[in-house]
């Protein structure tokens, strides 16, 4: 078996295991006859497709097109490339953010084309949907064992730590320690009130592989907790994590969004009823130590 891992330098793909994970200088995902090359060459026999263009929120909304196209040209290419090489299993990841803007709680693997995803991201919401429609397709019309993961919100070692793209656990570690070098106030955008689910990168790693070697269906496998943790919890297990002294203050003038996004993880359990997840204190020790370790070459 020979494993290729696409975006294997980022938050994901840094955190799995491949036998090859090339830099986009090393291979052009918007190129197809590229891929079929790289694939060809280094008898490929197993994808783990992690790569896309992605950011926060103020990104999606403003590079709507940009988002839509990149995403769009870098998955039809990878499991275009995979059928063509006859590729034995591809792993696609998607995103929560495919769910309907108006899903029903908890989050189903079948509601996902019941609906418009939420309007700020929904150029990526779609180009990430239609690694579904291609997987099952493909599987229909060719026998491809393509399958789709689902993860919920992913945080950890090799996180983005962009202040105008990260998402909200980078983001709060970033901003707390600047708080701390500056003697101000620690910001938090909103009340601090919602609940999200929050998934250690290092067990993504591990389920990923997983399914690689065990689930073979075409619904696409969510991966997540079964509880929730209040924004607001994160914000202080960070800042006690941190040393951080001073005050804690909640913005209301930023919104909340919805109070709680909870998503379905009982085929998951079914299938790995023993899985232990990190827990969130755990998971950000390790985020916060590697941040620490790595702050001068993230924050220049």
């Amino acid at each position: 078996m020979s494993l290729l891992v696409t975006g294997g330098r980022g938050l994901v793909g840094s955190a799995i295991a491949g036998d090859f994970k090339p830099t986009r200088d090393e291979l052009d995902l918007m190129d197809l006859e590229s891929i079929v090359a790289y694939l060809n060459e280094n008898q490929i026999t197993q994808i783990i497709h992690c790569a896309a263009k992605v950011g926060g929120i103020k990104a999606n909304m403003d590079q709507l097109g940009e988002f839509f196209y990149a995403n769009t040209i870098i998955n039809t290419n990878v499991l275009e490339a995979a059928r063509c090489c006859s590729v034995e299993k591809v792993v696609s990841f998607m995103s929560t953010c495919v769910f309907p803007d108006k899903a029903t709680y908890p989050l189903s693997a079948d509601q996902i084309h019941d609906g418009e995803p939420h309007s700020s991201n929904y150029a990526y919401a779609y180009s990430k949907r239609m690694l579904d429609v291609q997987s099952r397709a493909y599987r229909e019309q060719y026998g491809c064992n393509f399958v789709t993961v689902i993860p919920c919100n992913i945080y950890g070692p090799n996180d983005n730590f962009d202040l105008e793209s990260s998402h909200v656990i980078p983001a709060l570690i970033r901003k707390c320690d600047e708080a701390i070098n500056t003697h101000s106030d620690f910001v938090i955008w909103g009340s601090g009130e919602p609940w999200r689910e929050f998934i250690f990168v290092g067990d993504v790693a591990e389920i990923t592989s997983w399914v690689l070697n065990n689930y073979n269906d075409p619904a696409p496998f969510i991966m997540s907790p079964e509880s929730e943790v209040q924004i607001s919890t994160i914000a202080q297990t960070i800042a006690s994590v941190m040393g951080f002294e001073g005050n804690i203050v909640y913005d209301s003038h930023y919104p909340d969004g919805q109070l709680k996004k909870p998503s379905d993880n009982s085929v998951l359990r079914e299938l790995m009823p023993d899985y232990q997840f990190t827990s969130i204190e755990d998971g950000l020790q390790q985020s916060v130590h590697w941040y620490k370790e790595h702050k001068k070459e993230i924050t220049t």
